[in-house]
């Protein structure tokens, strides 16, 4: 007899397949059918079980994160034009694309591209009645020097090929509750053996951006790196980070500390000339912050880069 437990686990696992199959296929045709034979069910037991997994219906879903991923390339990639993001991610039109970017982010295409000049520096050519470079520019060379500086007294940096990692992964969106997710993954992974081996560590994925999605819908892996091999249970899944070429920022931190941390590991990455790759960033922990003296985390934050 199927248990509920197998159940749960079977859903979770199957709409993680949909989720993976749509961060990859957002410029592409996703109709319900595709995606639900992805996740191996009819499309009307997909539509129900997606909108009771996620919180959103598929719909809403999809075209939510193709305006986060046109948001993301307004931000880096200057020479595509609104035009070619409309239709690249399946608008009909400039209009029907503006009229679902506002209403998402409360300003139109063109003037979120104004707001999120990137690497602002180029805005230093603008200038006040009296001559000064705008006040506006000033703040944010004060930002970035704080940001450097704090990532010279709080990190060491390397350029590293990182090989494929095989993970243990928990879903969970959002920021509300995370620690439990940990607490849960944690608890698995010392009742199957898996935290006696000093090589396997905690890791979280982003799968969005802050920047550019709200909180409250912010995708995330929190999982184990192991090579050890394990039973899935229930909401526990397998997934791959590919080989790739990483920042890697070691840092030793308090909790509080994390948002600054990327923050400044992301503005040198600007700084220092390199652009962020397609794949997720992630972090990796070496210890238990609860054990440490100062209650701190020692980390390693991982950028991918072209």
């Amino acid at each position: 007899m199927i248990s509920k437990n197998d159940i749960e686990k079977d859903y979770i696992s199957r709409i993680n397949l949909a989720l993976k199959y749509i961060d990859h296929n957002l410029d592409s045709e996703l109709s319900l059918e595709s995606i639900s034979n992805i996740a191996l069910y009819s499309p009307f037991h997909f539509h129900r079980v997606f909108k009771a997994v996620i919180g959103e219906t598929l719909n809403a879903y999809i075209i939510r994160k193709r305006i986060e991923k046109a948001a993301s390339v307004l931000m880096h990639k200057k020479q595509i034009s609104i035009t070619e993001l409309s239709l690249q991610y399946g608008f009909n039109s400039n209009s029907s694309f503006t009229r679902a970017f506002k209403k998402f982010y409360g300003v139109s295409p063109s003037n979120f591209r104004k707001e999120n000049p990137g690497k602002f520096s180029k805005i230093s050519n603008v200038e006040s009645k009296n001559g000064q470079e705008n006040l506006v520019f000033e703040k944010y060379i004060c930002n970035i020097n704080n940001h450097l500086n704090w990532i010279k007294m709080n990190a060491t940096i390397e350029i590293k090929n990182v090989p494929e990692l095989k993970l243990a992964s928990i879903t969970h969106f959002g920021t509300e509750g995370v620690e439990h997710v940990f607490y849960r993954l944690i608890k698995w992974a010392t009742s199957n053996g898996l935290m006696e081996n000093s090589e396997n560590k905690i890791v979280r994925i982003f799968h969005d951006s802050f920047k550019i999605t709200d909180p409250s819908k912010v995708r995330m892996s929190i999982s184990i790196l192991t090579n050890t091999p394990f039973t899935l249970e229930k909401d526990i899944h397998t997934e791959v980070i590919k080989k790739n070429k990483c920042i890697v920022g070691r840092f030793e931190i308090t909790p509080n500390d994390f948002e600054k941390s990327w923050s400044s590991l992301f503005i040198w990455m600007n700084e220092n000339g390199y652009k962020k790759a397609e794949t997720n960033p992630f972090e990796i922990y070496h210890n238990d912050f609860r054990k440490h003296p100062e209650n701190k985390c020692i980390v390693d934050l991982f950028i991918p880069i072209e």
